[in-house]
């Protein structure tokens, strides 16, 4: 019967460090995403596919002013038409892209646009890195990929394809957008090639200092969890001897 209070003791420190363990790991995962990308036929190869881009706004002072993409490889610039956009807005292909800008948005306002492409590449899924920017110069990022099984913090859009139906072949690739066809560059700061390169080293860093930080977290309530599991132990051995004495 002496024992049956230590017990209760061990089994209390186990739930509790459970209870600590599993609230440090649920703040160590990853954001949700806000940049998604969905399509009309999300199918390799398909022709004629609209894409619908959703931006969810972040910023509490500011509203959209400009989107910028990168296609995936198979699509090029000269792919894409413009379908819907916010009033005022317009499409400018850039040299992997294309950006769309306007006048700002109403803060909170989310920034929804649709383009037509005109043929899917042959791929499992294709990625839409998106660069963000407020009126207020905020520039948000959404350019990280999946590596090594973990979840970004900040996602690119991704689009998984069904397989291409039966016949289903490339079309010939379209020529290069020429500038004169493009509309006239918006007023906006616009996120140059160079800014998503920079992004994506920005993006290494503060993973790895947020891998090194949740490490250093999940340690220390792991030897919290030994040093009570051995007090716990020690209780236990201790009351056993003194009812056998």
């Amino acid at each position: 019967m002496s024992i049956r209070p230590a017990a209760r003791v061990a089994r209390r420190t186990a739930l509790v460090g459970a209870a600590a363990l599993t609230a440090t790991l649920a703040l160590a995962a990853p954001a949700a995403a806000h940049a998604e990308v969905e399509a009309d036929t999300s199918q390799a190869l398909a022709e004629n596919v609209t894409l619908s881009f959703v931006s969810e706004a972040e910023s509490d002072s500011a509203g959209f002013t400009e989107l910028r993409v990168v296609l995936p490889e198979g699509i090029a610039p000269g792919d894409v038409t413009l379908d819907e956009a916010p009033k005022g807005w317009k499409l400018k292909a850039t040299g992997d892209g294309y950006s769309l800008a306007g006048p700002a948005l109403k803060t909170g306002v989310d920034a929804e646009h649709k383009i037509k492409v005109r043929q899917l590449p042959d791929a499992k899924e294709i990625a839409f890195k998106t660069v963000e920017t407020y009126s207020d110069g905020e520039v948000s990022r959404w350019i990280e990929l999946p590596s090594g099984g973990a979840e970004p913090e900040q996602p690119a859009p991704v689009l998984k394809l069904k397989a291409a139906a039966p016949g289903a072949k490339p079309v010939s690739p379209s020529p290069s957008p020429s500038a004169t066809k493009s509309a006239a560059p918006s007023s906006a700061p616009s996120a140059t090639e160079s800014d998503v390169a920079a992004a994506g080293s920005d993006a290494d860093a503060a993973d790895t200092d947020d891998g090194t930080s949740t490490g250093v977290i999940i340690g220390g309530v792991l030897v919290v969890l030994a040093v009570l599991g051995g007090g716990a132990w020690w209780l236990v051995r201790r009351r056993g001897a003194a009812s056998q004495s």
